[in-house]
Parts: structure tokens; C-alpha cells; sequence
């Protein structure tokens, strides 16, 4: 029996953020690249993620590399499945991450699973629905608030420890990983392209990652240590659009702390990966190269301020803390809510139309 050498790619779409919900769906598979766009519309419980994950499992065997795209408020469930290969891509397109198709019957093509509920049993409980819907907004938006005010704290924190940080020696070690990266490529006459995504997420679950499906394959490894006061915000914005100005494609995963900010960069065509470690984003990988910002503290300024950073940091561990205690409740609602919504499926149909979509996938390699 031949081995199957496929794998799969773990990765968040979107992620709940101190700004909110933040999206990246757009992301998943652009429309200029893509063959084909399933869009699956449908309320909770109705089996979007046992969907996508029955065909991935068909794919899966038949040899084809995979991305799974995971959501954000319930870790064990996908948003998202891509077979990179066949440029497709199934995506979840309901709230908090609406999509609609952008060019219908082109490339994009609607699945509404509420077409195989019973309808006259689900508006039984329109009330409890109703409410739960409600709940569910109400604890969202308290975790997101809490979110908000740590990342002012986790500011607080980073400007004190700044004070001690020796920012034009940490510039000048790191243009040297620059300098290594790209010394091979000069600048083209056209520009690359950029993915963006999350490689970790604040879910029920807490921060969780799957960093080493992103990075592990790649053969060279930079990997950057730093802190919330010797960040290496900067220079992973400039690495990327480092690459962009040399003609090449990258890929991009943001902080759900501070989004803003790259913590991980894959460049394909180097076959490289830069990745950020800190007490709350690491890679369980193996590193060709690293740099370590802080051994760029003044330490006896470190020293006096010490304290006054701990402080702050405790409060922003506390107050991520409780915002993913209720994330933890938003969950347990959401799936309290599934249950008016679970028994009143046709999943035997929702089976056939599965096979269906197979069949309508393997078509594209068909006739390519």
C-alpha cells in the first residue's frame, strides 16, 4: 500500500481580538487563483464543520495536501477547508464571518444546509433561540472589552520595558538576518503577493497554536526572541515587505494580541519561515538561526523597573485570563443552541450532498 505523504496545515481565518472579531477570510483562497468557491450557509448545529471535515478526510486519502482553517470561538471546529492543489476552498459564510459570493457561478457557489432542516419544528423554540442568539452577542462583546483592556495594560507594560531597550543594536543584528535572507534576490520589476492570517488564536480553549503545520516542513528556520518591550514588530513588518518588493509571496501570521503585529512569515519560494517567540506565541520547531532581542536590555535599568513590568504584566495575564472565561461561555451557549437545531437536520440528504460536491470538486482536476 503506498504511504500517504500528505499533510495538512492548521491555521485561524479569523480571531477574537482586542478590536473585536477580526477577519482574514478574504484571504483563504483569493478569487483571481481560484477554481471554485463553496460558500455554506446555515445556522448552528446544522453540520458545516462535520462537511467540510468528511471531505477533507476524502481528500486526505487520496494524497492532497490540505489547510484547515479553524474557528476562533471553538477550536475543534473548521471555518475552512482549501485543497491547495485543486485551488478550492469550502468556507463557513455565516455571522461572525459573512461572505457572499463575490463572483457567482464563476467561482463562487452557495450550499444552504437550512434547506434540510425542519423548519415548523426549529420555530418550536424560536423564543430560547432567540435569547441564547442574544446571550451569546451580550458575552461576546464583555470578553472583547476585556480584551481591549488588557492589550492597554500589555502596552503599559511594553512602553515601561522600552525604557531599557537598546533599539538601534537590535536593528543592527537584525538587518543582518536581512541581509541574509534576500541576499540573492535584488529588488524586481514586479511586486509579490501577501497572505494574511492567524497562527494562533485567544479561543475557549485559551491561546491555542498549531505553529509547527505552518512552519515545521520549512528548511530554514529564523526564529526572533523577544518581549512586549523589545518587540520585533518592525523588523517583521520590514522582512515582509522585504520579500514583496523582491517579487516574492509570503505568507503572514498576526498576533490576536496585537494584530498589527507579523509573529510568523513563511516565504515558499526561499523555502524560510521567521518566527517570533515570547511567553505568549511559541513554535515548537527546531531553529537555523537565532536572535535573541532581549539580551538588548540596559540590565540595570531592567532591574529598576522590573517590578513595576511585572505588575503590569500580571494584569494583562489576568484580564486575557477572564476574557477567555467567557469565550468558554459563549461557547457552552452556542452549543446549548445547537441542540434545537442538531435533531431537526436531514443529515442523510446533507450525506448526499457531500458526495455530491465531491464529485463536483474531482471534476475541476477532470478537466484541467
Amino acid at each position: 500500500m503506498k504511504e500517504n505523504k500528505a499533510i495538512i496545515k492548521h491555521v485561524f481565518p479569523g480571531g477574537n481580538t482586542p478590536k473585536g472579531f477580526v477577519s482574514f477570510y478574504d484571504n483563504i483562497l483569493f478569487q483571481e487563483e481560484a477554481n471554485k468557491i463553496i460558500i455554506i450557509k446555515g445556522g448552528p448545529g446544522v453540520g458545516k464543520s462535520s462537511f467540510m471535515k468528511k471531505i477533507s478526510e476524502y481528500f486526505f486519502n487520496l494524497g492532497y495536501d490540505l489547510e484547515h482553517h479553524h474557528c476562533s470561538s471553538d477550536n475543534n471546529s473548521l471555518d475552512g477547508l482549501v485543497i491547495p492543489k485543486l485551488k478550492v476552498a469550502i468556507l463557513d459564510g455565516t455571522s461572525p464571518h459573512v461572505v457572499d459570493p463575490i463572483n457567482p457561478g464563476a467561482i463562487d457557489k452557495i450550499l444552504n444546509l437550512g434547506d434540510y432542516w425542519n423548519e415548523e419544528k426549529i420555530r418550536e423554540n424560536k423564543d430560547k433561540i432567540m435569547n441564547i442568539n442574544k446571550e451569546i452577542g451580550r458575552l461576546f462583546q464583555k470578553a472583547y472589552n476585556y480584551l481591549k483592556a488588557s492589550y492597554v495594560i500589555y502596552k503599559s507594560a511594553a512602553n515601561t520595558e522600552n525604557l531599557a531597550f537598546d533599539e538601534a543594536k537590535a536593528n543592527f543584528k537584525a538587518n543582518n538576518i536581512i541581509n541574509s535572507i534576500y541576499k540573492d534576490y535584488p529588488i524586481a520589476k514586479k511586486l509579490g503577493k501577501d497572505r494574511h492570517l492567524f497562527g494562533a488564536a485567544i479561543t475557549p480553549n485559551g491561546l491555542v497554536e498549531y505553529l509547527n503545520t505552518i512552519i515545521g516542513n520549512t528548511k530554514k528556520i529564523y526564529m526572533i526572541k523577544d518581549s512586549p518591550g523589545s518587540s520585533a514588530k518592525s523588523i517583521m513588518k520590514k522582512i515582509y515587505k522585504e520579500a514583496l518588493i523582491r517579487g516574492l509571496n509570503v505568507e503572514c501570521y498576526h498576533s490576536p494580541i496585537d494584530i498589527d503585529k507579523i509573529e510568523d512569515i513563511i516565504i515558499p519560494e526561499l523555502d524560510t519561515a521567521i518566527t517570533v517567540v515570547n511567553n505568549y506565541h511559541k513554535a515548537c520547531v527546531s531553529p537555523t538561526n537565532i536572535l535573541d532581542f532581549t539580551s538588548f536590555f540596559n540590565k540595570a535599568m531592567y532591574k529598576h523597573l522590573k517590578s513595576e513590568i511585572d505588575r503590569d504584566i500580571k494584569l494583562f495575564d489576568d484580564l486575557l485570563q477572564k476574557a477567555i472565561v467567557i469565550i468558554k461561555e459563549a461557547k457552552k451557549a452556542h452549543d446549548e443552541m445547537e441542540k434545537y437545531y442538531i435533531p431537526n437536520m436531514n443529515f442523510k440528504k446533507i450525506n448526499e450532498l457531500i458526495k455530491d460536491t465531491i464529485e463536483d470538486i474531482l471534476s475541476i482536476e477532470k478537466n484541467s
